[in-house]
C-alpha cells in the first residue's frame, strides 16, 4: 500500500529550505548587494573555496563560501545547495571600502560598499590578506598585504604554536 504523506513531507521539507535561505539573504543583506553587483560574466582570478563571511546582522556563512578576487574586484559565490536566494557577486575595488578590526578574540577585515551602504562583509584576517594580495594595487586605500599589521608572534619573532 502506497503512503503519500512522504511526498508532502519532501516537499514541505524543500520550500521550508528555499524560503529560509532568501530569508537569510534579505536579512543578511545578500540581496541588497546582488541587485547592483550581480555577477554578470564567468569570473577569473584566485579563488578560495570553504571560506567563512559575516554580513549584517550577525548573519553568518559558515564555510559555505568561494571567496576569489582579481585586480579589478572581489567575487562571492555560496556552494550550491545554499545558493537559493544568493547570485554570485562581483564588486569592483573602486566600491569597497576596507579595514581591519580587533573582535573579543581575532582581528577580521570588514568590507563596506559604496553603492550599498549600511552591508558590511566581515572575513578573517587571513582570507583579507589573501585578498588584499590578489588585488595588489587595486585594493582599497593601496593598503598592500605585507604592510598590514603582523600578528604579535610575527612581529616579535617568536614562533607560533
Amino acid at each position: 500500500m502506497h503512503t503519500p504523506g512522504w511526498e508532502w513531507f519532501l516537499l514541505l521539507v524543500l520550500l521550508v529550505w528555499v524560503g529560509a535561505l532568501h530569508l537569510l539573504a534579505r536579512v543578511g543583506g545578500w540581496a541588497s548587494l546582488a541587485r547592483v553587483y550581480r555577477l554578470e560574466d564567468s569570473f577569473a582570478g584566485d579563488r578560495w573555496r570553504f571560506q567563512s563571511g559575516q554580513m549584517r546582522w550577525a548573519t553568518n556563512y559558515g564555510s559555505i563560501l568561494t571567496v576569489g578576487a582579481n585586480r579589478r574586484g572581489l567575487y562571492l559565490a555560496v556552494f550550491l545547495p545554499f545558493r537559493f536566494g544568493h547570485p554570485p557577486l562581483f564588486i569592483p575595488f573602486a566600491d569597497i571600502s576596507a579595514g581591519t578590526m580587533r573582535g573579543r578574540a581575532f582581528a577580521h577585515y570588514e568590507l563596506g560598499f559604496r553603492r550599498v551602504p549600511g552591508i558590511p562583509f566581515r572575513v578573517s584576517e587571513r582570507l583579507g590578506r589573501r585578498i588584499a594580495t590578489a588585488a595588489g594595487p587595486s585594493w582599497p586605500g593601496h593598503i598592500q598585504a605585507e604592510t598590514l599589521p603582523k600578528k604579535p608572534s610575527q612581529a616579535d619573532g617568536r614562533a607560533s604554536t
